[in-house]
C-alpha cells in the first residue's frame, strides 16, 4: 500500500477529529478506562461519532491529537485495495510521522477480510483500540475466538428518543412535562416518530432521499455485493414483505409465498438466508413466541427494522406499525437481546419481558375501536394467568390513563413519547 496515501489519511483522520468538537453531540456511553472495543451496528447509526468522541475524551485527559490514528475503511483510496497482510502498513506510516504509540480508531473494518488478526496483534501490543463495523459476523464466536476475549464488544442503534432531544438542543428537567417545555417535546417526537433517529439525518430537509440512499447503500453494499446474491428482487421483495407484515408473526414460507405470487422464484429456505442477511446488516431483528415450542420459534418470528425511519419508506399508511416497531426497538435496546419475546397462545402480547414481569400491547389508540381495547387488555389478562406480571403496559399515540382490569390489576394506558422517556 503506498505510504503516502496512507500518511495523508492519517493526517485528514486527525483533522476530522479536531474539527468535530463544536458539533459532537455527547452519546450517553461510558467507555471503560483502559477497555477495547468492537462497536458494531447498522450503517449511519453513530459509531464514527463514538470514535470522535473517545478520541475527544483522551485528549481531555492528557493525550495529544497527533496520537490518534483513525482510519475510515469505507474510504474509496483503500476500499478493495488494503488487505489483512498489509495493515501494518498502516502502523509503520504512522511510525514515519510521529514519535508516540498510536491510539488506532478502526472505522469500518469490515471491509477487510482477516482484520481480526491484526486486532489481536494490536491488543497483544496493549494499544488502545476501537474498532467499528456493520456488520454483525464481527460478534461471531470465530471472530471471538481469535480475538481472545481482549475486546469489549457493543451494538449501537441510531439516537433513542432523549438523545434525539439532547442532539436538537432540548434538555429535561424534573418538570418538563408542565407548560411550553412538554409542546417542545411532542412536537419533537413526531419528527422522530416519522422519521427516525439516524444522526445525520438531523441535517437534511428531504429525509425520505436520504433514508432510500442509505437503504440502497445497505441493500446492495452490505447484503448483495457482500453475499454474492443474484436473485435482487427476490431480495427486495423479502424485505417489502417483512415491512408489510411488522406487526405480525410470519413463517419464512408465508414470506416465500407472497413473494412468489408476484413471479419471482424463490424459497423459503432462500427467504431464510435475506432475512439473516438482514440482521447481519442490522436493516432488523427478530422477536420470537415466547409460548411456543423449539420448531415454531426457529421459523415464525416477528420482524421489526432497526429505525422507523427505513420502516416508514416502505409503507402507505404507516402509523400503528410504527408505533409497534418503535416500541419494540426501545425494548431491545433497553434488555438483553434474549430477554424481549412476544406471547402468542391464542391471542397475542406484542412485547414480554419475563425478566421484569413485564407485559406491553402497542395499539395506536384505545377510544377508537372498543373491540381492538378489549382484545389488548384481554391478551394481557390472558398471560398474567399463565406468568403472572408486576406490570401491564398499553402504549398508545397519545392516550393517557390507567384502568382496572378483570384480574384486579392495574393496567397503565401511557402516550409513547412518555413511555420513551421513562
Amino acid at each position: 500500500m503506498d505510504k503516502v496515501i496512507l500518511r495523508n489519511i492519517i493526517r485528514e483522520g486527525q483533522e476530522d477529529i479536531a474539527a468535530v468538537e463544536a458539533e459532537l453531540y455527547n452519546r450517553p456511553f461510558v467507555f471503560e478506562q483502559n477497555g477495547r472495543y468492537v462497536i458494531t451496528g447498522i450503517r449511519h447509526a453513530g459509531k464514527s461519532y463514538l470514535l470522535y468522541q473517545k478520541a475527544l475524551e483522551l485528549i481531555r485527559e492528557g493525550h495529544k491529537l497527533e496520537e490518534m490514528l483513525y482510519i475510515n475503511f469505507d474510504d474509496e483510496r483503500l476500499y478493495g485495495v488494503i488487505t489483512a497482510t498489509e495493515l501494518d502498513d498502516i502502523l509503520q506510516a504512522y511510525a514515519s510521522m510521529f514519535p508516540y504509540k498510536p491510539i488506532l480508531l478502526l472505522d469500518e473494518i469490515q471491509n477487510v477480510d482477516g482484520w481480526e488478526h491484526f486486532a489481536r496483534r494490536l491488543a497483544n501490543r496493549k494499544h488502545i483500540v476501537i474498532i467499528t463495523g456493520s456488520n454483525a459476523k464481527m460478534l461471531s464466536k470465530d471472530m471471538a475466538t481469535v480475538l481472545g476475549n481482549r475486546y469489549l464488544d457493543e451494538c449501537v442503534f441510531p439516537y433513542s428518543f432523549k438523545e434525539y432531544l439532547g442532539a436538537k438542543g432540548i434538555e429535561l428537567d424534573s418538570n418538563w412535562q408542565y407548560g411550553a417545555r412538554k409542546n417542545e417535546v411532542i412536537l419533537a417526537f413526531n419528527d422522530y416518530f416519522g422519521w427516525g433517529g439516524f444522526p445525520e439525518l438531523l441535517l437534511y430537509n428531504n429525509k425520505r432521499k436520504w433514508l432510500n440512499q442509505l437503504y440502497e447503500k445497505i441493500l446492495l453494499g452490505d447484503i448483495i455485493q457482500r453475499h454474492k446474491l443474484k436473485n435482487e428482487m427476490a431480495v427486495r421483495l423479502t424485505y417489502k414483505r417483512l415491512a408489510e407484515t411488522v406487526k405480525h408473526p410470519v413463517a419464512y414460507n408465508r414470506i416465500s409465498n407472497l413473494v412468489k405470487s408476484t413471479g419471482v422464484r424463490t424459497s423459503p429456505a432462500s427467504v431464510m438466508d435475506y432475512v439473516d442477511f438482514a440482521k447481519e446488516a442490522f436493516l432488523v431483528f427478530s422477536l420470537d413466541n415466547y409460548a411456543s415450542k423449539f420448531t415454531e420459534k426457529e421459523t415464525v418470528k416477528k420482524h421489526y427494522f432497526a429505525d422507523n425511519g427505513l420502516l416508514r419508506i416502505f409503507l402507505s399508511d404507516p402509523d400503528t406499525a410504527l408505533l409497534e416497531n418503535l416500541c419494540a426497538i426501545d425494548l431491545h435496546t433497553r434488555h438483553e437481546e434474549d430477554q424481549v419475546w412476544f406471547w402468542n397462545r391464542n391471542v397475542e402480547v406484542d412485547f414480554f419481558i419475563p425478566e421484569d414481569k413485564l407485559g406491553v400491547q402497542a395499539c395506536y389508540s384505545t377510544s377508537k375501536d372498543i373491540n381492538t381495547f378489549e382484545r389488548e387488555v384481554k391478551a394481557l389478562v390472558e398471560l398474567d394467568k399463565v406468568h403472572p406480571l408486576d406490570r401491564m403496559v398499553i402504549v398508545t399515540f397519545d392516550e393517557e390513563r390507567s384502568i382496572k382490569a378483570d384480574n384486579g390489576k392495574d393496567i397503565e394506558i401511557i402516550p409513547i413519547w412518555k413511555w420513551l422517556l421513562r
